[in-house]
């Protein structure tokens, strides 16, 4: 007599997804009235500062989702044309090297020329990659590989530094600003959700026949997005000259110890994130465990968007927090939780809630990392300082991939702890930042 072997594939509850909308929908709609005033969705002092924002959202919007259709799509697109595994790992390096030895020095390049022609940089190369691969069904790895990582990079600080030139250019309150820090968040996690829904529709049963239909996608994205940063955004020419900028740089970035303290913090929460996408698959499917990877997906997103909304009530509502303090406690909750990963293992359903801590705390981060980036960098200095940033995150990861995916000298868990000893150091620079820093509400820009 036959054996029939049962195979329990684990899933999450479909009320956990629920439970981010109602709380995402709360969070907002009980947003503190300091905010809500200036919130996207109310009247504001500027009617052009409102068109601004409608118009800056709906355009990262559609970045997002060409981001969000590469991060949920790449992988899969490489199994599907037979790519081996040594062959993605290489893919990953020249991604990251390309970030590192190009991508740092974009966003000096987005300073000295304007943040118009970067956006339109950022466009083409989505642009161009979408097209050869519609063409040729799967185009060359390097090739994929060097635009999509300056895509990402540029996507990275090129977005944040427009807005907040523009902000300061319509001569709008701070609080402003601080609500679309968060709402930028808030549109990037959603945007990711929705490509997946999307590129799952447009895929649907036919794998061969459906597969290039995400790229249709990105063309159509692509050159909408390209017509309106041709066409409808205008930038002021840059009069800054190379020399000028290399001294202000050198005077406002490199030699102050709060940029530098907020720096490594950025680089090790840039790293900690990196290490989840690429760890949280084989961390998750350990030991054979049979997990819907699609279904956890949107919900570590959805904590995401929920820590985001959670920006307006540490930053001004009724548990406020100096954003130095709220960084520390966000740091050692996400360093502890990253270490209970890579130290103690976990059933899958214990697992799913450190993932969701972890994305929660980083929906919380990002903007308020944004927001102290508005204390301490000059406008004309941020996007260098930020791709700058990230650097060390680059290298380090680019080491890692060669150590692990060529030479199996470091195990998955190793690569944990050490993104959990970098959010640990991480809470350490902003406890020093605190005690180095402005007061509060003391910033380079008008009040």
């Amino acid at each position: 007599m036959g054996v029939i072997v049962e195979s329990n594939v684990w899933e999450p509850n479909p009320a956990l997804c629920l439970f981010f909308f109602i709380s995402c929908c709360l969070s907002i709609y009980y947003l503190p009235n300091s905010t809500r005033s200036s919130a996207i969705f109310d009247y504001a002092p500027s009617s052009s500062f409102i068109r601004f924002q409608r118009s800056f959202l709906l355009l990262y919007l559609l970045s997002s989702v060409m981001e969000g259709l590469l991060a949920v799509f790449g992988e899969y697109d490489l199994a599907f044309h037979g790519i081996s595994r040594d062959q993605m790992v290489i893919s990953l390096c020249i991604g990251y090297a390309t970030a590192l030895f190009v991508g740092t020095f974009l966003g000096m390049l987005s300073d000295l020329i304007g943040q118009r022609k970067v956006s339109l940089l950022f466009c083409l190369l989505h642009l161009f990659v979408a097209i050869w691969r519609r063409v040729t069904g799967h185009p060359s790895i390097w090739i994929a590989s060097i635009c999509l990582s300056l895509a990402s990079t540029i996507f990275f600080f090129n977005f944040e530094t427009w807005m907040v030139v523009e902000h300061d250019k319509l001569e709008q309150r701070q609080d402003s600003v601080n609500d679309m820090f968060w709402l930028m968040t808030f549109v990037e996690s959603a945007s990711f959700i929705g490509s997946q829904v999307v590129g799952n529709w447009l895929i649907g049963g036919h794998e061969k026949t459906s597969l290039l239909a995400p790229s249709s996608v990105v063309v159509i994205m692509a050159l909408s997005a390209l017509a309106y940063v041709s066409r409808g955004w205008k930038e002021d020419p840059k009069s800054i000259i190379l020399k000028d900028y290399q001294t202000k740089f050198r005077t406002y970035i490199l030699s102050d110890k709060r940029v530098w303290l907020l720096s490594w913090t950025q680089a090790t929460i840039h790293f900690s994130i990196a290490v989840f996408w690429i760890t949280w698959a084989p961390t998750i499917v350990a030991d054979g465990r049979e997990v819907l990877l699609g279904l956890v997906y949107p919900c570590v997103l959805g904590a995401k968007m929920l820590g985001s909304t959670a920006f307006s009530w540490f930053s001004s509502g009724p548990l406020s927090l100096r954003t130095e303090e709220c960084l520390v406690y966000a740091c050692i909750i996400m360093g502890f939780v990253t270490s209970v990963v890579a130290f103690d293992y976990q059933g899958v359903e214990i697992l799913l809630m450190l993932f969701c801590i972890f994305h929660a705390c980083v929906g919380l981060v990002l903007p308020s990392l944004a927001r102290l980036r508005t204390m301490y960098v000059p406008n004309d200095l941020r996007g260098g300082m930020m791709s700058l940033s990230i650097a060390p995150s680059n290298a380090l990861m680019l080491f890692l991939l060669i150590q692990r995916g060529f030479y199996q000298n470091i195990e998955n868990s190793t690569v944990i702890a050490m993104a959990a000893l970098g959010l640990c150091s991480a809470a350490g620079c902003m406890y020093m930042l605190k005690r180095l820093g402005k007061q509060p509400h003391q910033n380079w820009h008008k009040l």
